[in-house]
């Protein structure tokens, strides 16, 4: 494992690393991690208890930027990936590498790279299953766990075989096993469908002008393919080798998401030996950027 500073890139201005939160002390990494590099944003002292926050799809490392600052400032070290594929790091080729078993393992390795064995480990969205199958496969690894609008992957694929409702509410999963058609769809109008994807599963005001223009920044450093992999590497993974979660797990679920039905997060609990829910009913799928009591509520959680 290596530790450097961001590249230099000539006249090229970087506008997606750390330097997008001003007002508080993060640095930017780059880390040799499961043969692919990541860049990682951090903050904190690098002695002080651990926590890994995983961000999902369409999102890099800056949606968790609420949460960076409060962890720091109750006194956790704070470590954020942009996954591969995402942003700043790099973008492997082909679909198996998108699997969850690499997904898992490159958090592993962030986590040796602090030089620990262990760490609180949250997610959301995507990230929220990379969280959940670390959990599982790898459960020396989390202390504690944290998931935000993404349920249990057992949940998922059984919910997926008998409701109608979220069959329909999963149809992005589909279209994105289709050979390139969803590439174009995506970058066409100038990431149009992409800006939607933000806006409309989101409330009103909760992306700004300037934070999208943040995250078409973040789109093009890598492309739209290696994100559409995560989804295909999902159909390809094998499954997790247990199902029920022993790690203390908060379940933090918006209830207007349009994409996942609400009665999933309930039956996540129920995988867990030491599980809690909190439901914010009126918070879309990206409940920590619309909720400052999600930060609150988190930071007891990992205490």
């Amino acid at each position: 494992m290596s530790v450097t500073t961001p590249p230099e890139t000539g006249d090229t201005v970087i506008t997606t690393d750390q330097s997008l939160l001003t007002d508080y002390d993060v640095e930017s990494t780059y880390r040799d991690i499961n043969d692919v590099q990541l860049h990682v944003v951090a903050a904190g002292e690098p002695d002080a208890p651990l926590v890994v926050l995983l961000h999902g799809h369409p999102d890099f490392w800056y949606g968790w930027r609420d949460q960076i600052r409060s962890l720091a400032e109750a006194g956790f070290r704070v470590v954020v990936p942009d996954q591969r594929g995402c942003n700043l790091s790099e973008a492997p080729d082909g679909i198996d590498a998108y699997r969850q078993s690499e997904l898992s393992a490159d958090i592993c390795e962030l986590i040796h790279s602090e030089s620990r064995e262990s760490a609180h480990v949250v997610g959301h969205d995507f990230g929220g299953f990379v969280a959940w199958n670390l959990a599982l496969r790898h459960p020396s690894m989390v202390d504690r766990l944290g998931i935000f609008n993404v349920p249990h992957p057992t949940v998922y694929r059984d919910t997926l075989r008998s409701s109608p409702q979220q069959i329909a509410r999963s149809w992005y999963v589909w279209f994105y096993q289709v050979p390139k058609l969803p590439e174009w769809m995506l970058t066409r109008n100038d990431m149009a469908n992409m800006v939607d994807s933000l806006e409309i599963t989101s409330h009103p005001g909760t992306f700004d002008e300037e934070t999208i223009a943040c995250y078409k920044a973040a789109w093009r450093h890598t492309g739209i393919t290696p994100r559409i992999n995560w989804y295909r590497g999902f159909r390809r993974s094998d499954s997790q080798p247990r199902d029920t979660v022993t790690q203390p797990t908060l379940i933090c679920w918006g209830g207007d998401d349009i994409a996942l039905l609400p009665s999933m997060a309930q039956k996540s609990v129920d995988y867990c030996e030491d599980g809690k829910l909190q439901m914010f009913p009126d918070a879309s799928h990206w409940v920590h950027l619309e909720r400052d009591e999600v930060s609150e509520v988190l930071r007891c959680h990992l205490s």
